[in-house]
């Protein structure tokens, strides 16, 4: 049809490029068939026929030939005109494109997320037309093509598009996508929120089945307010729609092929999280809040019927584990870590579960890893993920080689207040999630009291898990019912707040409301459901009031036997060793070692014969090897593990053309498991977390992490001090990680010299762990062994080793080839060449790692002097203490007059204050002082300075060596 004079715009205009191209699409569907297009298309083709062939613009553009008649006046006005019509559509589509952008952008600004309306008032102009020049009208009089991308035959012109985009983006759910990075996954959220979420709806069973879960929630804590009045339980009230939200959460992962699902999360509704979502009993968590036989054992928060011999930990701090099914197909087992008062840091402990359990490891080389056979999923205080840098650590781990799991869900638990601080006094940024940001973690904020937007948040953040393998966040804004804890006025601090507070009708209620005006169920009907669920809660509670004044459940540590332990045998027969270090020394012809290394590798071929020795470096890969070959599978992990700090490993080589990499141990031909070796991160919290984590959940693998230096474990001191010494004593969970801690003075300074292993020896109680310094490569081959063999045991504990650093590469502690091959690990070693008259030692110097060598150095540089007055006990391990053997030693030698205990570090560190009672208790009769040997009290470990550091050591050994008492007594107390 031929455009009428009335008409005063061409309607093609509008139309060039890519959208040209899909106008000329749409006219062949209408072609072929009318009713194949939309009602807008099939008037558009039917008043102004068929389009253009040619992008009108680029003709506009070519100049008219030169034998053209010219144009009349007439003509040229109507050419002007619609040259300028065309312009000012141009203009208003780029202004509208920009519109759109900011929509999707800043949509969340003007979002209706903030349930309690406490929230100072965003500036949201820029989502308004006005603010690019344009007007509603305007956006009518565009095509919907070009203002909103793709094909939109339903919405009639661009205003009515904006409408819809701004009603996407502004409503009870808000969404930041903009720091994606990547264009097909921001496309993809975008459609999403745009044509997806808006069709997203529960069927009528759905919303019955989310009141009643929303009322459970409800009762349950209203239940344990009024029964346990003033006990804290930190309640989850205000946010109440986490659970149904972890449901739903838990119930796509199971779909989507996740059987194992690992959850962690502060105190803050984690009895609701227990009862609901994990099904622990009504009746087993009133137990923990009603008193005991024993309550004066019991802390004012209340435990799990803790006794003597065990500690327990408070009801708000314990784990669970529960398997669920959903039909004939998905199932699942949940895993509740657990966690202790310092928020944030079960995070890479839940991490490492996931990890764990998508790992393989069975078959030699890197774990095969799954990401689809298990889940991690986060939950965090609003205060706590900004302000813990354990946070931002763990969320590095989500492209990370070693660490990645295929994505968590973060769930935000934003009550909007830490404590007693708002959120003005607790971070600099604009939104509790904003720290997620430079990950590129796609961010949706949800109103807490629409708990259908809550569970339409999970299922995208599932299906985004699904498709791109990556980190997810929900921000749930809700807020606190009550204080802190349940003791707690919080109107003394937020008064204003609270006044809301009081006012506002709970997410129940709002929601049963909103269920009884849409007809689906009747008042009466809801509250038969709530008078249903207090029943429930009461007799539970009766439950356990019949079993009052019953004896608590009680559980006393496990302390290790210890000839169990050293029965153990260790040794591998000398033919098998030389066969597994033939295998680590054979690589691809193609494969050029670097030339350096190839010689030192090289050097490793004979020695296992008679007349050579083992380094340190040796020994650790000879008792990989031979670990693997028995079958058990190894990860470690350390920020330089793969070299180490000080060059001995070489677990991973490089080409030195191609850069390619090639690990002898994952071509071992007597392997029967997995080895991982991963260069860390530069953190040490997170990742020691990690690595527990991960052992705690795959007890068959031997689990190592190696400290760049020892005195770095001070940014782990939180993992080490909750969960690694402690996790036994409190929770019942089993480790057998190994933690590599370099330690020795060496003139390195403050900061490379101590591991702080007074520290270790301070946590040591209830046989929680083994620590160790050792002198000699064998004793390091034989504990490895020793620890690899107890992974599953109920004899398993961490182990926390002295590593060496320049005793590394010390001839004085390789090893002959018979003591890998014989025997097993010695918790005492006596010093070789002393001791031989023993009725006349009057001195027995008691030492451990570094300074033993020391001593034996200085020893032999004096090897013309008569040493039959004294002898050198190495205490290889200070913990558990190995009494029965010093006591054996010391019985042989009747005249000992007295016992030193030497050592590098100051007096205040070390092993002095922990040995010197012990040493005390086992001294024979005829001893009369201990003392001690080394450094005075100090509050920095080591001097800065070489030749100060040189002056203090050859004093310590000067004194240690010298027979005159009076000198002792110079440096000793």
């Amino acid at each position: 049809m031929a455009p009428t004079n009335q008409q005063a715009w061409d309607p093609w205009a509008a139309y060039y490029g890519p959208n040209l191209g899909y106008i000329q699409e749409q006219y062949e569907r209408y072609l072929a068939d009318p009713q194949s297009v939309g009602a807008d298309y099939r008037d558009l083709f039917e008043r102004w026929g068929e389009p253009p062939a040619s992008d009108p613009q680029e003709t506009a553009a070519q100049p008219a030939p030169s034998s053209v008649q010219a144009s009349t006046p007439e003509r040229s006005s109507a050419a002007g005109r619609d040259a300028a019509v065309s312009g000012q559509l141009l203009q208003k589509a780029v202004a509208a494109g920009k519109l759109v952008w900011n929509i999707r952008t800043y949509g969340h600004l003007a979002a209706d997320i903030d349930p309690l309306e406490i929230s100072a008032e965003a500036d949201v102009q820029l989502l308004e037309p006005e603010y690019y020049g344009i007007t509603p009208a305007d956006l009518a009089a565009l095509p919907t093509e070009l203002v909103w991308d793709g094909p939109h035959p339903e919405v009639g012109d661009g205003w009515a598009a904006i409408q819809l985009l701004r009603k996407a983006y502004t409503g009870t759910i808000a969404f930041e996508f903009s720091h994606v990075h990547d264009e097909k996954e921001r496309k993809w959220l975008n459609e999403q929120v745009e044509f997806k979420l808006p069709q997203f709806a529960l069927d009528e069973q759905e919303r019955k089945a989310l009141l009643t879960r929303l009322l459970e929630v409800e009762q349950f804590e209203d239940f344990l307010h009024r029964t346990f009045v003033g006990q804290k339980r930190f309640s989850v009230e205000g946010t109440d729609a986490l659970v149904p939200l972890v449901d739903e959460i838990v119930r796509e992962l199971a779909y989507d092929g996740s059987t194992d699902i690992l959850m962690g999360m502060a105190h803050r509704g984690r009895l609701n999280v227990l009862a609901h979502v994990l099904g622990k009993p009504y009746s087993k968590i009133f137990s923990e809040f009603h008193h005991s036989a024993n309550r004066n054992l019991i802390p004012s928060e209340g435990s799990m019927g803790i006794n003597y011999g065990w500690t327990g930990d408070v009801k708000y701090h314990l784990g669970a584990n529960r398997s669920v099914r959903w039909g004939e197909t998905a199932r699942a087992r949940l895993t509740l870590a657990n966690n202790p008062s310092h928020l944030e840091f079960v995070n890479p402990v839940v991490e490492g579960f996931t990890r764990a359990a998508q790992d393989d490891r069975t078959q030699p080389g890197y774990p095969v890893q799954d990401v689809a056979k298990a889940a991690a999923v986060l939950m965090h205080g609003d205060a706590a993920f900004p302000g813990e840098g354990i946070v931002a650590e763990t969320l590095n781990f989500n492209k990370l080689n070693g660490y990645r799991n295929g994505g968590t869900v973060h769930i935000i638990v934003n009550n909007r207040l830490g404590f007693t601080t708002e959120s003005h006094d607790s971070r600099s940024t604009h939104y509790a999630s904003d720290l997620a940001k430079g990950y590129e973690i796609p961010i949706v904020h949800v109103n807490a009291d629409d708990p259908e937007a809550c569970l339409a948040a999970a299922r995208l953040a599932i299906e985004y898990r699904h498709l791109f393998k990556k980190d997810f966040l929900i921000d749930l804004i809700g807020y606190r019912r009550y204080g802190h804890n349940e003791s707690d006025d919080p109107e003394t601090t937020q008064p204003l707040i609270y006044t809301k507070v009081r006012n506002h009708p709970t997410v129940s209620t709002l929601y049963a409301q909103k269920l009884v005006r849409e007809g689906l169920m009747t008042a009466e009907q809801a509250e038969k459901i709530k008078l249903d669920i207090q029943t429930r809660l009461r007799e539970a509670y009766d439950e356990v009031k019949q079993r009052d004044g019953q004896e608590p459940v009680t559980q006393k540590p496990e302390l290790a036997e210890p000839g169990e332990i050293k029965a153990l045998r260790t040794g591998v027969p000398l033919e098998r060793l030389r066969e597994i270090n033939a295998g680590l020394l054979s690589w691809p012809e193609s494969f050029n070692v670097y030339p350096k290394l190839k010689k030192i590798l090289e050097r490793r071929a004979t020695s296992l014969n008679d007349g050579e020795k083992v380094d340190w470096g040796h020994a650790e890969t000879l008792a990989f090897a031979s670990i693997l070959a028995d079958g058990k599978p190894i990860r470690i992990s350390g920020q330089d593990v793969e070299r180490a700090t000080f060059a001995h490993r070489n677990l991973v080589l490089h080409d030195v053309k191609n850069g390619s990499v090639y690990s002898p141990l994952h071509q071992l031909p007597q392997a029967k498991a997995s080895f991982a070796i991963y260069n860390s991160p530069l953190s040490e919290a997170s990742v020691l977390g990690f690595e527990y984590g991960y052992n705690v959940y795959a007890p068959d693998t031997l689990v190592i992490w190696e400290a760049q230096y020892g005195d770095f474990t001070n940014a782990a001191q939180v993992t080490i001090d909750q969960f690694i010494s402690a996790g036994r004593s409190k929770w019942s969970q089993k480790s057998s990680l190994i933690m590599l801690l370099p330690h020795g003075y060496e003139g390195q300074g403050p900061e490379h010299s101590s591991a702080r292993l007074e520290r270790f020896l301070q946590l040591s109680g209830e046989d929680n762990w083994m620590v160790a310094n050792l002198t000699s490569a064998s004793q390091y081959f034989h504990l490895l062994r020793r620890q690899a063999s107890l992974t599953e045991s109920e004899r398993a504990r961490p182990l926390v080793l002295m590593a060496p650093k320049s005793l590394i590469r010390n001839p004085r502690v390789a090893s002959d080839s018979i003591e890998f091959s014989e025997g097993s690990f010695r918790p005492v070693l006596e010093q070789r060449n002393l001791g031989g008259r023993p009725e006349q030692v009057e001195r027995i110097i008691l030492c451990t790692g570094k300074i033993a060598v020391d001593l034996e150095e200085a020893l032999d540089k004096e090897a013309d002097k008569s040493w039959d007055w004294l002898h050198i006990i190495r205490t290889e391990q200070l913990y558990p203490f190995p009494e029965e053997e010093i006591r054996r030693i010391l019985a042989r030698f009747p005249k000992v007059r007295e016992l030193l205990w030497v050592q590098e570090e100051p007096r205040n560190m070390g092993a002095w204050s922990y040995m010197e009672p012990r040493i005390r208790a086992i001294a024979p009769e005829g001893v009369r002082a201990v003392r001690y040997v080394g450094r005075p009290e100090r509050s920095s470990p080591a001097s800065g300075y070489q030749n100060v550091h040189s002056y203090e050591q050859q004093r310590i050994l000067s004194v240690a060596l010298s027979p005159s008492s009076e000198v002792i007594t110079t440096t000793g107390r």
